[in-house]
């Protein structure tokens, strides 16, 4: 997969939560662009650009702290300090996706020597790397292993006990795995946040319900980060729900928009679209990888962060702005000093 938009211009990360600095999320701003417009206002503002009628999928995956230490001797690392094991995406027969990390103070670095073992974790857990993945050889040091996950008891609370959120770089502090949590999470599962959610309180969802806006909920477990140029998306595990089907397509059918918040409401939408556009229900493991070639189907306007310049993600994004559009968005951001990562400030793509 070759990126779409390789003169994009990255922008740098926000430092933290906005509500760390005593403004609720929705004060966070927002870039909303359309063919002929770009305006810089807030996300609280979100409904001034939305209609009676609009429907506004969103996903309610809840995000894990699914960084965990790897404990003892491992690939000739030691320790807490040597080594961090991220607990991506659920597959079936209870298998996962993982990524050995480097551990670097708060947050950490790529480590390119993993191989298959057993590595050991906090409270008696263990993870057993069987195969690479993708199975098909990429160039350049494997990422992410199919593991087999042993751990004592309940998985959810084992995580809660040893496990923090995962994080990249050098961040100024750690934060808590509340920081993490969109307002519309529900249903643990996500390896990272679904953060294109994250400036939704629950004041702004009222005004907007009020107003007429239709929320569709589905869910999609976020796996770890694709930052690598050349890497397609990982399998996720997905449930659209019948009720959501059905609001979409009479949405769709009354000449309404359907804006879809964050990359993963996308995904997960358009794997149960058929080539009429109409959305079925549906749940299971989605590998769908959506571009500007194959395009959407049942997507009108999507709400996301800013991606890094070489993130799959964009490729996704190209798709429903188009690669033009998005190239212009970049720009505009970039002369208005705006934030990108998690915790950063968001764009609402309206082609």
């Amino acid at each position: 997969m070759t990126p779409a938009t390789p003169t994009l211009v990255g922008l740098p990360p926000a430092p933290g939560p906005i509500e760390a600095t005593g403004r609720r999320r929705d004060a966070a701003r927002l870039l909303v662009v359309t063919p002929a417009s770009a305006v810089d206002t807030t996300f609280a503002a979100l409904g001034g650009s939305l209609s009676p009628g609009d429907v506004l999928v969103v996903n309610t995956s809840a995000t894990l702290p699914a960084a965990l230490p790897v404990e003892g001797p491992a690939f000739g690392r030691n320790g807490p300090e040597g080594l961090l094991l991220h607990l991506g995406s659920e597959l079936p027969g209870g298998l996962r996706l993982v990524e050995l990390r480097t551990a670097t103070g708060f947050g950490s670095a790529p480590f390119g020597d993993s191989r298959p073992g057993a590595v050991r974790l906090p409270g008696g857990g263990r993870a057993e790397l069987l195969s690479p993945w993708p199975p098909t050889p990429v160039e350049g040091p494997t990422r992410l292993w199919v593991a087999r996950l042993d751990v004592p008891g309940d998985v959810l609370a084992w995580l809660a006990d040893h496990g923090r959120p995962i994080r990249y770089g050098e961040p100024a502090e750690p934060w808590p795995i509340a920081a993490y949590q969109t307002v519309f999470a529900t249903e643990p599962g996500s390896a990272e946040m679904p953060s294109a959610a994250r400036g939704f309180t629950a004041e702004l969802v009222t005004a907007l319900v009020s107003a007429g806006v239709v929320v569709a909920p589905l869910l999609l477990h976020c796996g770890v980060s694709s930052p690598e140029a050349g890497e397609a998306p990982q399998p996720e595990r997905y449930r659209v729900p019948g009720a959501t089907a059905a609001l979409v397509n009479a949405a769709r059918a009354a000449g309404r928009r359907v804006v879809a918040v964050g990359t993963t409401a996308v995904r997960a939408l358009e794997t149960v679209t058929d080539e009429t556009g109409t959305v079925h229900p549906g749940e299971g493991w989605t590998e769908l990888v959506i571009s500007p070639d194959r395009g959407v189907r049942a997507v009108d306007g999507l709400i996301t962060g800013w991606h890094e310049p070489e993130a799959s993600h964009l490729e996704l994004i190209a798709a429903v702005a188009g690669p033009e559009l998005l190239e212009r968005s970049y720009a505009t951001a970039h002369a208005l000093g705006y934030h990108g990562h998690e915790f950063g400030d968001f764009h609402l793509i309206l082609p």
